[in-house]
């Protein structure tokens, strides 16, 4: 049976944009297969589900295809199938389509806010 280095697999099919990023989140355990987190030399099989912690979001997939080296993204979507809960996916989907965060602005020259200015401001923000 063919098997596949799990952090040369989701960098290959695009779920990470580089291998060192899959290497460090397998280190860090925000990937599991059956539950327990694993290596990044972990051999992945064919139709083992992948669980992925990214950006504060949980995501599943089925492995379907075994690839060792990056493909463009339309044949990547034929290596996996998405089986993240559709409660999951709908609160990343409003957390991406935000658009762009609101920064706070200041009048030019008006320098760093001072400590008091500080306090109010986190305390407007209930921070």
């Amino acid at each position: 049976m063919n098997k596949v280095r799990i952090d040369k697999w989701l960098w290959s099919v695009r779920i990470f944009k580089s291998r060192t990023i899959a290497t460090d989140a397998c280190k860090a355990g925000k990937v599991k297969i059956n539950g327990e987190a694993v290596k990044p030399s972990y051999l992945l099989s064919e139709g083992e589900i992948v669980w992925v912690k990214k950006e504060g979001f949980h995501f599943q997939y089925r492995a379907l295809q075994l690839i060792e080296k990056r493909v463009g993204a339309p044949i990547a979507l034929t290596c996996y199938e998405d089986i993240t809960p559709e409660a999951e996916k709908k609160k990343y989907e409003d957390w991406f389509s935000g658009g762009i965060p609101v920064v706070e602005k200041r009048e030019k020259g008006a320098g760093r806010p001072t400590k008091k200015e500080r306090r109010e401001m986190d305390e407007f923000k209930n921070i």
